[in-house]
């Protein structure tokens, strides 16, 4: 099943890239709606307070050295669209549409090595590169 990234700005065109299926939902099991925290008051009583969070989840997807290479090309587009501010996605992600934001609360929300090391004047538009990219969705 395809895994495409969807831009629609407002007022404009939609425009998707295709990323490569063979990427890995590195955190999907890692988050759970339900949210805990407890405390003790005053008596000494144990109050736990729990809360169903709606958004924030966060999807990490990485490449591998052995699959889900994407080209140089496609990571600069997509670094192009995760520095535009505030800007929403439609990521397409197992059959489920998810309205997502590029995440960089943690560092880079894009980050691509190349899959092997080149001199800078070998580089080019399709030399593969292996992807890691941040969301959190809303």
């Amino acid at each position: 099943m395809a895994i495409t990234l969807t831009y629609a700005p407002e007022g404009g065109t939609a425009t998707t890239i295709t990323l490569s299926d063979r990427l890995v939902w590195r955190d999907e099991n890692a988050w759970q709606p339900p949210q805990m925290e407890t405390d003790y008051g005053t008596q000494g009583d144990l109050m736990v307070h729990v809360r169903v969070r709606r958004a924030g989840r966060p999807i990490t997807l990485e490449g591998q050295d052995s699959a889900a290479w994407m080209s140089r090309a496609d990571i600069e587009a997509l670094q192009a669209w995760a520095a535009i501010p505030g800007a929403q996605f439609t990521l397409h992600l197992r059959g489920v549409d998810r309205t997502v934001m590029f995440d960089a609360t943690g560092g880079a929300a894009i980050d691509a090595r190349p899959l092997w090391d080149l001199a800078d004047g070998e580089q080019s538009a399709d030399m593969p590169m292996v992807p890691t990219f941040r969301f959190i969705e809303l």
